[in-house]
């Protein structure tokens, strides 16, 4: 059985897959004030609730934005897993050329993410992940990462409203029934599920127009991808574990040229 671990700025997402296909998935704060041995224990009891041992775990990979959480992430799994896990950079991931002027700066997810989509799509593509940042990702037909854009996440943006202001409330997104809000709190949920929306339209218009390809495919992916994907014309498809299955076939792909 492999464990995937993404670790990104908010959560932890993990998926224990089996037989090749994603078995159980789990999904933990992120947290850079918990020890191996806090971090261990919470692995064994969401196995043991879910009745996978951790002796079935034969081998781990992991994808990481937080570099402070890295150190007791992977004393975790070596000292409770009993695994030496593989690290996710930009040299394991094959048959992605990254044209960024600096490869080294592109992060882990939006590289296991290109390359999963890749894996069941083909390019073009363009992949969006609704996470703490929003990130658009644009790949060609030859499967060069050409780069993308990175905006302010949806919840960043309510928290912003909440803490740099004096009246306005702390609220959660959800999908207005109309662009005018009759109170408050319908203008705010307006205000960021509508104006996300036609950023994600326009970004996506004008990637397309910059990578001049034919039938470029639009994905979505993270936490509040489903939303918008409901809503949005531009969007071709929702993967919700886009990141998890990437980092299976990062290993696949990994354990296959060892």
């Amino acid at each position: 059985m492999l464990f995937a671990i993404d670790v990104g700025n908010t959560n932890i997402v993990m998926g224990a897959f089996k037989d090749g296909s994603l078995y159980k998935s789990f999904r933990i704060a992120t947290s850079t004030e918990r020890t191996r041995d806090e971090y261990g224990m919470i692995f064994l009891q969401l196995l043991s609730y879910n009745n996978i041992k951790a002796e079935e775990i034969k081998g781990v990979i992991i994808s990481s934005v937080v570099p402070p959480v890295m150190y007791s992430l992977v004393r975790a799994v070596e000292k409770y897993m009993r695994v030496d896990p593989v690290i996710v950079t930009k040299d394991i991931i094959k048959d992605i050329n990254i044209l960024y002027d600096n490869p080294g700066e592109v992060g882990a997810d939006r590289l296991v993410n290109a390359f999963a989509a890749i894996k069941k799509y083909g390019g073009p593509l363009i992949i969006i992940d609704f996470g703490t940042a929003t990130t658009f990702c644009a790949v060609d037909g030859r499967n060069n990462y050409l780069g993308g854009a990175i905006c302010p996440g949806v919840k960043i943006s309510l928290d912003a409203l909440f803490t740099k202001t004096a009246k306005l409330p702390r609220i959660e997104i959800s999908k207005p029934e109309r662009v005018i809000g009759k109170s408050t709190v319908a203008s705010m949920q307006s205000g960021v599920f509508f104006g996300y929306l036609g950023q994600i339209e326009y970004l996506v218009d004008k990637l397309k127009d910059e990578m001049r390809e034919e039938n470029i495919k639009v994905i979505a992916t993270g936490g509040l991808s489903r939303m918008f994907y409901e809503v949005s014309e531009k969007i071709d498809h929702f993967e919700p574990n886009l990141t998890l299955e990437g980092l299976k076939y990062i290993y696949e792909s990994y354990a296959g040229d060892r």
